[in-house]
């Protein structure tokens, strides 16, 4: 025997093993592969079982944490909430009760129209209405002066008037005390004083959670106006108000200054 088929009988031997050893991966794979398809088959429906209770359990499981977590969040951050909340809420139930109002108003409109209406006729009604025109412009109602005011200490943060005033921080806290007498004096729980009537002056107040604005009017203050105002006011703590502005007195009366100089009501 010669090299060469020595070589051949060589090659044969290890060609065979090879072919052997891939014939068995191959083997092997298929094995693993049915093994996976079969797990596969067996694990699905458990898992799609877990999952099914998973969703239908989890409100049930997780919802009292998840309430009792938020709960204790408002609680640490009441006063944050509390002043982003009150001109929202504000302006919502003033909405209702001024289409409850305006419902009311029509309903007696109506009701005027037909009791009247023939006596309308011949009356003077015209001359009337441009008396009282008259007579409103003369007296309607201007803004004086508008101070906002820290809540329990009376600290006044902010003030515009358009005429030089007394000491307006005397005032503030004089407003304050008053509206805390009048307050504990009745001892209505949550109400709180909204008007002060001075000689000619009515202070209309506008209550929020860490502060109050007292707006000092003159004229006829009735309340067609308060509404309008109340909305200003509204507007203004929503929009223009931030809760830095109650440790920053400059900048809160540039705010204010900027609003209310141009006639908004």
């Amino acid at each position: 025997m010669d090299s060469k088929e020595r070589l051949e009988i060589l090659k044969e031997i290890l060609l065979t093993e090879e072919r052997e050893f891939d014939k068995d991966l191959v083997l092997k794979i298929e094995k693993l592969k049915s093994r996976q398809d079969n797990l596969s088959d067996r694990v699905t429906p458990i898992l799609d079982e877990r999952m099914d209770d998973f969703v239908e359990n989890m409100p049930k499981a997780l919802g009292p944490v998840i309430t009792e977590t938020l709960k204790t969040e408002i609680k640490k951050s009441q006063e944050a909430v509390a002043e982003a909340l009150y001109p929202v809420m504000g302006k919502m139930i003033k909405k209702y009760v001024q289409a409850e109002i305006k419902k009311l108003n029509e309903d007696i409109n109506k009701r005027l129209n037909k009791t009247f209406s023939f006596r309308n006729w011949f009356s003077g009604k015209d001359n009337n209405i441009d008396a009282a025109a008259l007579m409103y412009e003369q007296y309607k109602a201007r803004i004086e002066q508008i101070m906002i005011i820290e809540k329990g200490s009376g600290l006044l943060k902010a003030n515009y008037a358009k005429r030089p005033t007394l000491d307006e921080d005397m005032l503030a806290g004089m407003l304050t005390a008053i509206k805390s007498f009048v307050e504990d004096a009745y001892n209505q729980g949550e109400m709180e004083l909204e008007r002060i009537d001075y000689e000619l002056f009515t202070i209309h107040l506008q209550n929020f959670s860490n502060y109050y604005i007292a707006v000092v009017i003159t004229g006829i203050y009735d309340d067609d106006y308060k509404d309008k105002l109340e909305d200003v006011l509204l507007d203004f703590a929503q929009f223009v108000v931030n809760k830095s502005d109650l440790e920053n007195p400059e900048t809160f009366t540039k705010k204010l200054k900027s609003y209310f100089t141009d006639e908004r009501i």
